[in-house]
C-alpha cells in the first residue's frame, strides 16, 4: 500500500517531465499498462519504450494534476492534463484519468482513461499498431 507521500513524489516526477525517471522508479518490473480497451503493455522495459517514444514525438510536454488524488489501499486514482506541444508548435490537452494498483510502493497495474480523440498521434514502437485519431484537439495560441 502506498503512503500519501509515495504518490507525491510520483507526482512530482511526473510533474518535473521526468516520465522515465517516474516509470524505473515506482513501476514494478511485472508492471502493466492499458489505455482505454486497447490490450495491456506488459512489462517496465515497454512502459519505458513507450514514455521516450512519446518525449521524442513532441517539443514539449507539460503535466499536472487537475484534481490532486486519492489513496484507498492499493489503489491509486489520479486525474491528469497533459499539454502536448507538437513540432508545429501547436499545443494540444488531454485529460486523462489513471487507475493504479500498487503492491508495496510500487504501481503493478494502471488502466487510462482519456478521450482518444484528443490525443495527438498514438504509437506503440513495440507493436505492429499504429493509430491516427481524428485530429479534434483543444489548440491553444
Amino acid at each position: 500500500m502506498p503512503s500519501r507521500e509515495r504518490v507525491a513524489a510520483l507526482i512530482a516526477l511526473v510533474e518535473q517531465g521526468m516520465l522515465v525517471d517516474a516509470l524505473n522508479e515506482f513501476y514494478a518490473d511485472d508492471a502493466q499498462a492499458q489505455d482505454n480497451q486497447e490490450p495491456p503493455r506488459q512489462g517496465r522495459n515497454r512502459l519505458v519504450a513507450n514514455a521516450r517514444h512519446l518525449q521524442r514525438s513532441v517539443r514539449g510536454l507539460r503535466v499536472w494534476p487537475v484534481d490532486g488524488f486519492h489513496v484507498d489501499g492499493d489503489h491509486v486514482q489520479i486525474h491528469w492534463a497533459f499539454e502536448f506541444t507538437g513540432h508545429d508548435g501547436r499545443r494540444r490537452v488531454q485529460h486523462e484519468l489513471a487507475q493504479q494498483r500498487w503492491r508495496d510502493d510500487r504501481i503493478v497495474e494502471e488502466q487510462l482513461h482519456y478521450d482518444p480523440v484528443q490525443q495527438p498521434l498514438v504509437l506503440d514502437p513495440l507493436a505492429a499498431v499504429v493509430s491516427a485519431p481524428v485530429p479534434r484537439y483543444e489548440v491553444m495560441p
